[in-house]
């Protein structure tokens, strides 16, 4: 029988990723569309001046609004933040590990933002990271 896992992490801080990914909300969607192709990310968080995360932009946003549009109708002027998904779900870095790993199942998100006291965004934390902490 199989020892059971245990989470080698205490905090927020100790599971995220630092410095993730994202782009600012008047990126327009050309732009985040190459952005996505040269880095191999699926998603990024959108964030305004202060560096505060104010929604997640995805692939699948880009695709949907491409589709929605008339043929002939150019969109290289159209925001992300016209596009994205205007919700985040955030933590702070000293936020209890076993409730990070929570709020992850609880709102069956992919990704949760850490963001410092200012709420400037200063992590990631996907399912791939808690895993990775698992001993």
């Amino acid at each position: 029988m199989a020892a059971p896992l245990t989470l080698l992490a205490d905090t927020a801080a100790d599971l995220m990723t630092a410095g993730p990914v994202s782009i600012h909300g008047s990126a327009t969607v050309n732009e985040a569309a190459a952005f996505f192709a040269s880095r191999g990310f699926g998603a990024a968080a959108v964030l305004d001046a202060a560096g505060r995360p104010v929604g997640v932009v995805t692939k699948s946003d880009l695709l949907i609004h491409a589709c929605g549009l008339a043929e002939g109708v150019e969109h290289v002027r159209t925001p992300v933040d016209s596009v994205m998904t205007p919700t985040v779900f955030s933590v702070r870095p000293d936020t209890p590990a076993a409730s990070v790993v929570a709020q992850l199942v609880a709102l069956s998100v992919k990704h949760l933002f850490v963001v410092d006291a200012a709420g400037v965004l200063v992590g990631v934390i996907t399912p791939a990271d808690v895993i990775r902490k698992l001993g």
